[in-house]
Parts: structure tokens; sequence; C-alpha cells
């Protein structure tokens, strides 16, 4: 028996493969400027280290991201400070997972500013150079990709025979930027080699 062959081919555009983009590499969305001598993010889903000059910012003490960042954004309103990129926050270990202890601002050049207390909530100061080991990511802050991060840096550290004291995330990106666009940095910030 002779199956007609015209509808057969009617069939093939329907079973025809079509190709599947790859996703596109992360690219960094620069918001606004980074601090004098600070290094770009990245490169994006290794650990690299790096290294981070003196720094001015003004610090909160808070563990909610939203109440940390509507304080230090009406401190650089009243002080008429530039905004920058990244915010940092600095994470403390709880178990298995990280929290944010504190959150910074940071500032154009030491130039900008006065040190010292605005108020209650807010204490600007200048940061010591240091070293880090970096994570870098584009996507959501999410739970999974700091525990990803966290996971990476800590190998790193290991293999490396370094000691953390202290971690930090740095966030590249604020709200108008999607969430699948927005980079992130999860930093074990390094103790100096004596001797």
């Amino acid at each position: 028996m002779k199956l007609p062959l015209l509808p057969l081919l009617a069939l093939l555009p329907g079973c025809a493969m079509h190709a599947v983009e790859a996703p596109a590499a992360p690219a960094y969305v620069n918001e606004a400027p980074l601090p004098a001598g600070w290094p770009q993010p990245g490169p994006y889903d290794q650990v690299s280290i790096k290294s981070y000059p003196v720094y001015r910012a003004a610090f909160t003490r808070n563990s909610w991201q939203s109440f940390g960042f509507w304080t230090l954004f009406a401190h650089i309103q009243r002080q008429h400070i530039p905004m920058t990129a990244p915010v940092e926050l600095s994470m403390k270990k709880s178990g298995d997972e990280m929290q944010m202890s504190a959150m910074a601002f940071l500032y154009r050049d030491g130039k900008v500013g006065a040190l010292g207390a605005d108020g209650k909530r807010v204490d600007v100061r200048d940061v010591p150079a240091s070293k880090a080991l970096s994570y870098t990511w584009q996507g959501p802050d999410s739970k999974a990709n700091v525990a990803k991060a966290r996971t990476a840096v800590e190998a790193a550290l290991a293999e490396r025979k370094l000691t953390a004291k202290a971690f930090r995330l740095l966030g590249y990106n604020g709200p108008g930027t999607p969430r699948a666009k927005r980079t992130w940095e999860l930093q074990a910030l390094l103790e100096e080699k004596k001797g």
C-alpha cells in the first residue's frame, strides 16, 4: 500500500529541529560609578583574587536590607553624596547560611563627605586597603546563589591555605535592573600574612 507523499511532506515543518540559543554570557550592567581605584566585577562564575584600595563608606548596622538601604539613602541625600556602586553588605555565618549584619554605601573617593557619625544610625569611616577572594555571579541574591558562592570561596580558601577575616556581599545593581541581570560578588576578606 502506497501512502500519498504530499500529506507527509506537510508534517515535516512541524518536526523540524529549532536551534536552541545558548544563554548570553553574563555582562555587567553599569548603573553608577565605582569608587576610585576599584576593579570591575568579575570574572563571572569563578573565584578570583582581587585587591581593593582604601575607600570611604557610610555604614549602618541592620539585618534588614530595605531598612538599611533607606537609612543610607537618606544620609547621602541629606549630605549631597553622589550614588556609587556597589552597595556593601557585611555578612556573618549563621549555620549553613549567611546573614547581613551591616550595610554600607561607598563614596566615590576619600575627599567626599566627612568622617564620623551622622545621627545615631550612620557612621562614615575610611576602610583600609584589602585583598579578597571573590565569586561573581549574575542573577538574584537568593539563598541558593549565596550558598553556591560561599561553597566556591571556602573551597578556594582551603586550597590556597588562606584565612578569611570577614565576608561581604557586593551588590552592583538597583531595582531598575531585572533580577536576572543583577551582578553580585561574595567575598572573603583575607587576613594579612605576617612575617
